[in-house]
């Protein structure tokens, strides 16, 4: 979908909003432009930045309550009947609490919907694993006919959303992060589901990342220069399908592949990109940077990220040491 809203003061603007909120300004420009379209929430409309577009267009949102199997029912139903539906809810929420009917109205029947994970990864830190998502990727990702998408900050998500629309597949799109998100673009530029985004070339290792992490990367990449190691940068928005193409040229240049998310390292980016490296000869060793497959205790969202080192000196000092064994 075209838009002018793509500039620059817009991506500089929604940056300092977040996801969340961000997900609320591309619902307005939907509203404004789709006939044939509904949101649905489960009790989530000043959340997900919902509040403006429910009061402009009452005919186009639905408020099923805190009822999520219902949230997938009921978005499935008009689905059927020919409607755009994008469904929204805290990220936990939206996955784990219907993944049946995800399975069954979305994966198996085929039925079309859009789903906004809310404030994945760690951004609710202080509420708990309740309200914290390592999971979703994971849970979703064995589901046949579903598309993952993990947009790396506010610009690329209201991308994502657009992209959703005309995708043939339901797509699940996971918003990471919390208000004053890094940005990552600062111009309108070419978003294609299934086709990573190189951010940074280099010639020694290669640096896969999904969601808020692609900042995280592209710090390590500045620390790891200054050792004299040249690191590619790659925005893997897409994880399921994953660009394998992308994946195999990396391995074929690289002397190490690393993966850096904001879940459990088992079953999400890091799972998907060694699914591919085990399908190259001669691939590289890959490091897995995310959560180390446990729920710890709750707490603030930059001091979770340093808990499980998902910050730029201590994942860059473990690359250092790993090249120097290899």
């Amino acid at each position: 979908m075209q838009s002018k809203i793509f500039n620059k003061a817009n991506f500089k603007l929604w940056s300092k909003l977040g996801m969340r909120a961000t997900f609320g300004v591309a619902a307005m420009e939907l509203g404004n432009k789709v006939d044939k379209l509904m949101i649905l929430t489960g009790d989530v409309s000043t959340s997900a930045g919902l509040d403006r577009f429910k009061k402009k267009f009452p005919d186009k949102y639905l408020d099923v309550g805190i009822a999520e199997q219902n949230l997938i029912g009921i978005g499935a139903g008009l689905a059927s009947e020919g409607f755009n539906v994008i469904s929204t809810t805290f990220a936990p929420f939206q996955t784990m609490r219907c993944c049946e009917q995800i399975k069954v109205n979305l994966g198996y029947m085929k039925q079309k919907i859009s789903m906004v994970g809310l404030a994945s990864g760690l951004a609710l830190g202080t509420l708990g694993y309740t309200h914290c998502c390592i999971e979703d990727v994971g849970i979703l990702r064995p589901i046949p006919n579903l598309t993952i998408i993990s947009p790396a900050d506010s610009g690329e998500a209201v991308k994502a959303v657009f992209a959703s629309l005309k995708h043939k597949n339901s797509v699940y799109i996971r918003l990471t992060g919390d208000a004053n998100i890094d940005q990552i673009y600062d111009d309108d530029y070419e978003f294609e589901i299934g086709k990573s985004i190189t951010l940074k070339k280099g010639k020694d290792i290669s640096i896969f990342a999904a969601g808020t992490m692609n900042k995280v990367a592209l710090d390590c990449s500045k620390i790891l220069s200054q050792n004299n190691i040249d690191a590619e940068v790659i925005n893997m928005h897409t994880i399921k399908p994953i660009d394998f193409e992308k994946i195999k040229d990396s391995a074929k240049n690289s002397k190490l592949i690393i993966s850096i998310e904001e879940h459990n390292i088992i079953g999400g980016l890091g799972s998907a990109v060694a699914e591919s490296l085990a399908k190259i000869n001669n691939s590289p060793e890959q490091m897995f940077f995310g959560i180390k497959d446990t729920y710890s205790e709750g707490g603030e969202y930059s001091f979770l990220k340093e808990k499980f080192n998902l910050i730029p000196n201590k994942i860059s000092e473990k690359i250092i040491l790993k090249l120097k064994e290899l």
